[in-house]
């Protein structure tokens, strides 16, 4: 496919976004799906005195971009596959089927989704303190963990995929136990963005910027539905990060977070390079090994191994200022990023 076509789907992807995300942004203020003033959780189940202490003067702020974005892109991605099969224009793609590759992005995208949606719901409507609608953060990370089993075994059976591409030594074919890999690939990538989405822009800005670089390897192995999606999702993506800039009209909520983690975990799964992704994503890595450390350090040894955690945080407690701390991490991901293609197009 040429690129002026994906450039044309990520542009359509874009204007049908920016048409669309003012009125819904009004949509969130109508029916008060809003940060709420009250004491935060973090997505281990966690209070965050330190983020409340910080974000304050966020409350108010509408949560839930993430949905516009979903719906835009899973759209729009079905709609393309049909219009190139309509024209029966050549669609080359690496697997059995393009249906099944199309169908495992969706199926992630609206799946977590799902489940983020539910914890926003729960959170900004205030049933968390009325117990309504309420599952405990084991219960929780067991739907993810069920529900990302789903998806590997799609990957497994119904892609046929089972190997992972090592940089500097080759591919190495997993079997069966790419399963549980992919499963805990997909489970971790979905938690570490929904730990990163803690500052204006920033989950957002590091999530555009590794699928520039996912974009990159998937144009090269030429597989034309996952270049459309990562295309579509770019462009929508650009106009929420412009409403998500410090300081940001709407934020990107759990059903944005968890939904965009895993389905760049997929994306890696697809391309065979999760490996790679861990390089393409190193901030989301970042950040998510500060809390685990964190967890773990209070869970087994009762004390703090880090004053504060995710890292973002730790830099808001030192004194910098939120868009320093952004900028920062934007221009750390581009770099990695960069790094990742060099590698693995080596």
């Amino acid at each position: 496919m040429s690129p002026q076509l994906l450039f044309g789907f990520l542009f359509l992807s874009l204007s049908i976004s920016m048409v669309l995300i003012v009125p819904f942004i009004g949509l969130l203020y109508k029916i008060n799906f809003k940060r709420a003033r009250q004491k935060t959780l973090d997505a281990f189940g966690n209070r965050t005195p330190i983020f409340d202490k910080f974000h304050a003067d966020k409350a108010g702020t509408p949560v839930g971009g993430g949905m516009l974005v979903i719906a835009v892109v899973s759209v729009l991605l079905l709609v393309a596959m049909m219009i190139l099969d309509w024209l029966e224009l050549p669609i080359t793609y690496n697997y059995q089927s393009s249906n099944s590759e199309v169908g495992v992005l969706i199926f992630t995208f609206l799946s977590f989704g799902l489940i983020g949606l539910y914890d926003d719901i729960k959170k900004f409507f205030g049933f968390e303190k009325t117990g309504f609608f309420g599952l405990r953060m084991r219960t929780k990370f067991l739907i993810q963990l069920v529900v990302a089993l789903v998806i590997a075994w799609w990957l497994y059976s119904g892609l046929a995929i089972s190997i992972l591409n090592v940089p500097f030594l080759g591919t190495i074919d997993l079997g069966w136990l790419y399963v549980p890999f992919a499963t805990m690939v997909i489970v971790s990538f979905a938690n570490a963005v929904n730990i990163t989405d803690g500052l204006d822009g920033l989950a957002g800005g590091v999530t555009l910027i590794c699928l520039l670089g996912l974009w990159i390897i998937s144009y090269s192995i030429l597989d034309v539905p996952l270049s459309i999606f990562i295309c579509l999702f770019i462009g929508s993506l650009i106009s929420f990060v412009y409403f998500n800039v410090f300081p940001a009209r709407i934020f990107l909520g759990d059903v944005g977070a968890l939904s965009f983690g895993a389905v760049l975990a997929v994306i890696g799964l697809l391309l065979g390079k999760p490996l790679a992704l861990v390089i393409i994503g190193g901030i989301f890595v970042i950040e998510v090994s500060s809390s685990l450390i964190q967890l773990v350090s209070k869970k087994f040894w009762h004390r703090k191994a880090l004053p504060v955690a995710p890292i973002h945080l730790y830099l808001q407690k030192i004194g910098w200022q939120e868009p320093k701390i952004v900028q920062r991490f934007w221009l750390v991901q581009v770099i990695l990023a960069l790094f990742a293609v060099w590698v693995t197009l080596l």
